[in-house]
């Protein structure tokens, strides 16, 4: 980067402004100190407020230790006002920076007063007479650019900052902010972790950070826009501006696989937010862990609306009358539950709200009161001499009235009161449900009644396992569970007491709790889905969700999410044409029919490709015309000066000329990272090869490796949505296009089309094809 008459000017001030930091740290140091030392002692309160100030000062220390990171990144400043001669200016960075008198240095990137450092253009320059972007390695200034703006609306960038040698910026008509530090920050070889992009976010980037928390915001965004460093940096920006509202409800990042989440782990902590909770879809069902895989077409029937109704009616068949009259000893006597009596009583609770489980207190309720008036009727019927009568219940003579408390705790350890209460409404996991459901051919058939045809119940089927521990759950199969769920409610809930008369003693009339003391009859039923919720199966909800790759969701899965939202405030990425799973949006609407929020959902895009080169999006966008004919690929602003290379190679030597590719392409990349996409059945003699090659290849989905942070990695082509590399060799992409799976030649589908056109779109600067098939019609005439 070439010198510049401020850069001393401005390596004075980041001294400062780490000297301002060093003493905010050691303030909030001194305030946890402070507390530590009083002890364990004190009163409840001291001790609350001492804990109180021990979480605060932790979490502020946690919030101002930034690494490495670069504590200020730009400046901006303003035009003239009122006559004066020089307007303000202001240092961005990622966080507020004060200095010891209190006046401010660095402004935090998210604050309002910052915006203009992103939206500012020649044709709106926001009040700006200058935007300068600074190139600072840790405490270092090692370069500037400045942008100058003029009333007239004319830009003139003065001083630029140099590139690495890995391509060009071909913005042609595009008003990019700081060129030269985009250009520098797109070179920089891949660490196997995302990097933030707060020093340069640009414009049309800024405007969705920044949008509204209310509502749904769809964004579109094709490979390499910045979709996911998008949405984490608006979850920054929502933390900060609504901090009350959404420190205390949380905010929720869903992502599409655990090696995903570890791809994007470090983005809010690089940017002060270390609080968001990460996970997967199916990380949100703790009943379950998912180890198995199914075909397709089952994953997407599991994933259609109507399952929700096949769900309901599970439960509503398991809420039946007994077949045949119950008798119940009780004492001396035998009580007797009729048929016609249970089936009034599951007429009555099916027909009261609430979810299953909790109405279950109302069915013992109601059986119990039943069996107490026979039981008292009986008492009555006898004469104080009659032979062989009854015991008094303890406590109680012939004239009192009946201790109704004593009458449920005696009455309970019949083991026929309890067969007969599980078999009229048993109390349900919804792992246990769904385990049941999916193990069983006639609840199959009685739950799928005019929903789905025989077909459909005799794909959904499955053998029982010996245990809920031992069974294969799938991905799909969380969503059915987190449904079942919602309806079942908490399997057990919170015991009251039931209400009494004077003497202690509960009448018949107002048994509120006949079976082990529970709540009155007309108490409020709650469904456990409140972030206070404290049920076992309680889930928690969030303030603001943001989710990733949601064109690969289910109408299920994003069911299960819309529950988790508390307002309904949501921040939805993704791209239809890169829709790669068993269930494939066609358009936005098909993905906002099931989030059920009430306000209109907000849609914008992202239309630019920073990160993917246009030499690869050329090649990728003869695949996305005939995998996604109606979506407009998106328009590239770099050259990497580095054409795809497509090497044929015979069948038997395939592995071999794989191996020879990527040797190549780790020498021209290097340190950066290569990443060699497979369809699925060739990665175990890929993996054999190249080891023989002496190339180590990982792979990142073992958590106990290196993961995407080693210089070469194997992967399955249809998991590679949203991660990046130097370099990427794509192999037999005609086996990508037919499937992943399919050993003869096939045909290319749509599924397969797209994933592979995410695999092509993987690289930042180099792409090589391996194939001994002939190539997909749509990557004829790309050697």
């Amino acid at each position: 980067m070439a010198a510049h008459p401020d850069l001393e000017e401005e390596q004075v001030f980041l001294d400062r402004a780490h000297e301002g930091l060093e003493a905010m740290r050691a303030d909030a140091n001194r305030m946890l100190e402070s507390v530590l030392d009083l002890g364990r002692g004190g009163t409840f309160q001291s001790r609350t407020e001492r804990d109180i100030v021990v979480r605060t000062s932790l979490a502020r220390l946690a919030q101002l230790d930034i690494g490495d990171q670069a504590l200020c990144f730009g400046r901006i400043d303003r035009q003239p006002e009122d006559g004066a001669l020089v307007g303000e200016s202001y240092h961005i960075g990622r966080l507020a920076v004060s200095g010891t008198d209190h006046e401010p240095l660095v402004v935090d990137w998210r604050a309002p007063v910052a915006e203009p450092f992103y939206r500012a253009t020649g044709l709106d320059p926001q009040g700006l007479a200058r935007r300068r972007h600074l190139a600072v390695r840790g405490r270092s200034v090692l370069g500037l650019e400045d942008e100058y703006f003029a009333d007239d609306g004319v830009e003139d960038v003065v001083e630029g900052v140099e590139g690495d040698g890995h391509g060009h910026l071909m913005a042609d008509g595009l008003s990019l902010g700081g060129p030269g530090a985009l250009l520098a920050a797109l070179g920089q070889a891949r660490t196997g972790h995302m990097a933030d992009i707060v020093a340069t976010i640009q414009r049309e980037q800024d405007e969705i950070i920044r949008s509204p928390l209310p509502g749904i915001l769809m964004v579109q965004g094709g490979p390499g826009t910045g979709k996911t460093a998008v949405a984490l940096h608006r979850a920054a920006y929502l933390l900060y501006t609504h901090r009350f509202p959404l420190e205390r409800q949380g905010v929720l990042v869903v992502g599409p696989n655990p090696l995903f989440l570890r791809y994007i782990e470090q983005v809010l902590p690089s940017l002060g937010e270390t609080g968001v909770t990460l996970s997967t879809v199916a990380g949100l069902v703790p009943e379950i862990r998912v180890r198995a895989t199914e075909p397709a077409a089952v994953a997407r029937l599991k994933g259609e609306a109507r399952m929700a109704r096949v769900i309901a009616r599970a439960v509503r068949t398991r809420q039946r009358p007994l077949r045949r009259d119950a008798d119940v000893p009780f004492g001396a006597t035998v009580l007797h539950l009729t048929a016609a009596a249970s089936a009034d009583v599951v007429g009555l609770a099916r027909r009261r709200p609430g979810t299953h489980n909790s109405r279950r207190r109302f069915v013992e309720q109601q059986v119990v009161r039943h069996l107490a008036e026979q039981y008292e009727q009986s008492r009555r019927s006898l004469t104080p001499g009659h032979a062989g009568g009854e015991a008094a219940l303890p406590g109680t003579g012939d004239t009192e009235a009946l201790d109704v408390g004593e009458f449920s705790r005696q009455l309970r350890r019949a083991p026929e009161l309890a067969e007969a209460l599980d078999r009229m409404w048993p109390r349900l996991a919804p792992h246990e449900l769904l385990h049941d459901l999916l193990g069983a051919r006639p609840l199959l058939a009685a739950a799928g009644s005019g929903i789905l045809s025989t077909a459909d119940q005799s794909s959904l089927y499955r053998p029982r396992s010996r245990s809920l521990d031992e069974v294969a759950w799938t991905a799909a199969d969380a969503a059915l569970v987190d449904e079942a769920r919602t309806l079942l409610g908490p399997r057990r809930s919170r015991v009251s007491r039931p209400r009494t008369d004077g003497r202690g003693h509960a009448t018949v009339q107002e048994l509120g709790a006949a079976v082990g003391g529970l709540e009155p009859v007309g108490a409020a039923v709650t469904n456990g889905n409140h972030p206070a919720a404290d049920g076992d199966d309680g889930v928690r909800s969030y303030g603001h969700i943001v989710v990733d790759e949601v064109q690969d969701l289910s109408p299920m899965q994003l069911r299960m999410l819309a529950r988790r939202s508390i307002s309904g405030s949501m921040t939805v990425v993704g791209d239809i044409a890169q829709a790669t799973g068993p269930w494939a949006p066609s358009t936005w609407d098909d993905v906002t029919e099931h989030l059920g929020n009430k306000r209109a959902p907000r849609l914008t895009e992202l239309t630019v490709s920073y990160r993917t080169p246009a030499e690869v999006v050329a090649v990728a966008a003869r695949v996305l015309r005939e995998a996604a004919p109606r979506v407009t690929p998106p328009r590239p602003v770099r050259e990497s000066g580095e054409q795809p290379e497509f090497v044929a190679a015979a069948p038997a030597g395939l592995a071999d000329r794989v191996a020879e590719v990527v040797a190549h392409e780790l020498a021209a990349v290097g340190p950066g990272r290569t990443a060699v996409l497979a369809p699925s059945v060739l990665l175990p003699e890929l993996a054999r090869t190249l080891d023989e090659h002496g190339l180590d290849a990982v792979d990142p989905r073992d958590p106990r490796g290196p993961g995407l942070s080693a210089l070469l990695v194997l992967l399955p082509a249809n998991v590679a949505n949203g991660l990046e590399f130097d370099a990427v060799v794509v192999v037999e992409p005609a086996l990508i296009a037919s499937g992943d799976g399919t050993e003869g030649p096939a045909p290319p589908t749509t599924r397969g089309l797209r994933t592979l056109y995410v695999a092509l779109t993987r690289p930042t600067r180099r792409l090589a094809v391996v194939h001994s098939r002939p190539l997909p019609p749509s990557l004829h005439g790309g050697r």
